[in-house]
């Protein structure tokens, strides 16, 4: 855990300057798959219900694991070590976690054996000598199991891929699934300082993990065992395995700020006459995008050991720490699991709540890498793609709800549509309101550097992202984090002269959040074919804008590089409406339940409303002397009705559809 003397020291001094295919399948791969931050670690916030509070009284600092598994099979068996420090005053129950189906057949604790222990639930209660605040242990468990399987979070998996006709098993334990598998910790904040994984294999197997390959040991019976070491902090569902008849094809990354040196990109691909003339292109194509996001970000995290993949049957891919699983190697899996060396691995989300900080950022660099490698307009379509799926439904939130966070409520936490692609598109709009792309990948530099081989919230991000950039974000995260749906727009506009463009714009919402305060981009084409942005904010749901030209406009474009994700209802031009107190914009149009009318040149005087209907029968009337007024219209059949208002002088009308 990062010192938190040092995290306040950096903000003080800031503040100063204020996933799912495989290679045999139809490629979709864009998935790979308020909570507060603690005050000191690792003393959090509990909110996981069915783990035990005895968790709490350590600090991990290195799992050992020395496995025997196999492409065959699910099995697991072996020992696993678990070292850590007592955080509590007293230490006199060990607990971890191990699903029942895992049968412990030896527990050591500190050298010395027990017996005792016992089952609640999947947490694993071993009364034991007891131990002071400070002092370290070392938790041996031998055990051997089948964990169940099946679906994309099972744990461990086994499959056969008839293109290539291989056997593969591999681990997949996010979010809760590596208790099915190895006896762990499955608490966020509470990183490994390191860790090791042994694994033995049959003959003629590979299995790949994360962390330097140093040594493959032949054991007594013949077979290999893999001994894979880390230094570097990891999570405890980002330690994995996977195992089949593999062929080694490594690439090497070259990133500017290693001045020369390279890092290694180890791949552990099917040992297939067929599969690398299919995908080299695409693993070569890996070493760019390393070097790409060490600019942007900051150099690759591990580059002293490697990055990697381990290819299988898995529909999508797992961001495990420097060796990902997937089950291809399209450009877009690729990039977004190697963002989440960053975005997930390095820094990682403190709780399944914010678990944007790891997918939204991991989206956003699939886009970025399409924008900077492959060209502006690879990149536009990927998030106008991105920012259709967001608005393909009204509501939903970024931000999951502690309550919605269960073991079987995953795929809540792994919605393509809001964790992955509105927690992309709002990183897209933050840019765009920063205005400053040195600024915002400034943003992202800092957040990694600050919050290293750590955990961090998404109110940890707006921190930094406030810190950087002088500005306050509350009211950004709130629409747009917190918040649910997305804005919509009715634009009305007309030239006053030939020197002076009026634009009247009108904001409704599609769900709980009354108002989207943002910057929106207007490109005004003039009559000589020429055109010209303009950044307009939108500071309340009815906004009036005077914006100086030199010649005349004669359309609107809004929003024409696609920086912020909104549906435009309506554009409509109008004569000079300047003197008439009964003129009036609508907003939304179409509408569903109700209609709001702003008064433009409203003066105080009384105005009267009539809604009638194409044959002029009149449906409401009503008067008001506000600015503002709203219809009622859910009784109303849908079609399209007249909206007139008069001051019993001038008068006005527009047409209306629900």
């Amino acid at each position: 855990m990062k010192n938190l003397f040092l995290a306040l020291f950096i903000f003080s001094r800031l503040s100063l300057f204020a996933q799912w295919n495989s290679p045999e399948q139809p490629e979709n791969d864009r998935y790979c798959r308020h909570y507060t931050r603690p005050e000191t670690h690792p003393k959090f916030a509990w909110r996981s219900d069915w783990q035990s509070p005895l968790l709490n009284r350590y600090d991990v600092t290195f799992y050992f694991l020395d496995l025997e598994v196999s492409n065959m099979n699910i099995n697991i068996s072996g020992t696993v070590q678990i070292h850590g420090k007592v955080v509590e005053p007293v230490l006199d129950t060990f607990a971890f976690e191990l699903i029942n189906q895992m049968n412990i057949s030896q527990f050591t604790f500190n050298g010395f054996p027990y017996t005792n222990w016992v089952r609640q639930g999947d947490n694993v209660l071993v009364p034991v000598a007891p131990l002071s605040q400070g002092q370290t242990f070392v938790a041996s468990i031998t055990y051997s199991g089948t964990p169940p399987t099946g679906g994309f979070f099972a744990g461990v998996t086994n499959a056969y891929s008839y293109v290539f006709q291989k056997n593969v098993t591999w681990s997949l334990s996010e979010p809760f699934a590596a208790k099915s598998w190895f006896p762990c910790k499955q608490v966020l904040p509470d990183k490994a300082d390191s860790v090791w994984v042994y694994l033995t294999t049959p003959v003629g197997t590979k299995a790949g993990s994360q962390g330097l390959l140093t040594n493959i040991t032949t054991m007594p019976d013949g077979r290999p065992r893999y001994e894979w070491k880390s230094k570097y902090p990891i999570a405890h569902y980002l330690i994995s395995f996977a195992v089949a008849d593999y062929q080694e094809y490594n690439v090497y990354a070259k990133p500017t700020a290693l001045q020369g040196d390279s890092i290694l990109v180890q791949n552990y691909v099917y040992n297939h006459p067929n599969f690398l003339p299919q995908y080299q292109n695409s693993i070569n194509a890996v070493a760019p995008m390393i070097e790409l996001f060490s600019d942007l970000y900051l150099l690759y995290p591990f580059h002293e050991e490697k990055y990697g993949h381990c290819v299988t049957q898995l529909g999508g891919g797992m961001e495990h720490q420097t060796m990902t699983t997937l089950g291809s190697l399209g450009f877009d899996l690729v990039a977004h699991e190697l963002g989440h060396m960053w975005f997930g691995d390095n820094v990682t989300c403190a709780s399944w709540s914010d678990v944007w900080v790891n997918e939204g950022f991991a989206t956003y660099s699939n886009y970025l890498a399409r924008e900077k490698i492959n060209g502006w307009n690879s990149g536009q379509s990927f998030m106008v793609s991105a920012q259709n799926n967001v608005m393909s439904q009204p509501g939903g939130s970024v931000y999951i709800p502690e309550s919605e966070v269960t073991p079987d409520n995953e795929w809540r936490i792994f919605d393509g549509r809001l964790s992955y692609d509105k927690g992309s598109a709002i990183i897209h709009v933050l840019r765009h309101e920063i205005n400053d792309d040195s600024v915002f990948f400034k943003i992202l530099n800092t957040y990694q550097m600050l919050f290293a081989d750590s955990t961090a919230t998404g109110n940890d991000f707006r921190a930094v992202a406030e810190a950087v950039s002088g500005r306050n974000l509350e009211q950004f995260f709130s629409q747009w984090y917190y918040g649910q749906g997305y804005p919509r727009y009715d634009i009305e506009w007309y030239m006053v002269g030939n020197d002076k463009l009026h634009i009247n714009t009108t904001q409704s919402v599609t769900s709980t959040t009354p108002l989207f305060e943002m910057t929106l981009d207007y490109k005004l084409n003039f009559n000589d074919g020429s055109s010209q942005v303009v950044r307009l904010f939108q500071n309340a749901n009815f906004c009036q804008f005077d914006v100086p030209v030199s010649k005349p406009v004669t359309s609107i474009t809004i929003d024409p590089d696609n920086w912020t994700f909104e549906k435009v209802n309506s554009i409509v031009v109008s004569l000079p409406q300047q003197d008439n107190p009964a003129h009036f914009s609508v907003g939304p149009n179409p509408f569903s339940d109700q209609i709001n009318l702003y008064f433009t040149n409203a003066d105080g005087r009384p105005v009267s409303i009539q809604l009638t209907d194409l044959s002029g029968r009149i449906i409401s009337k009503q008067q008001t002397n506000e600015s503002t007024s709203r219809l009622n219209t859910s009784s109303l059949a849908n079609g399209t009705y007249i909206l007139k208002a008069t001051d019993g002088k001038f008068e006005f009308s527009r047409r209306i559809v629900k």
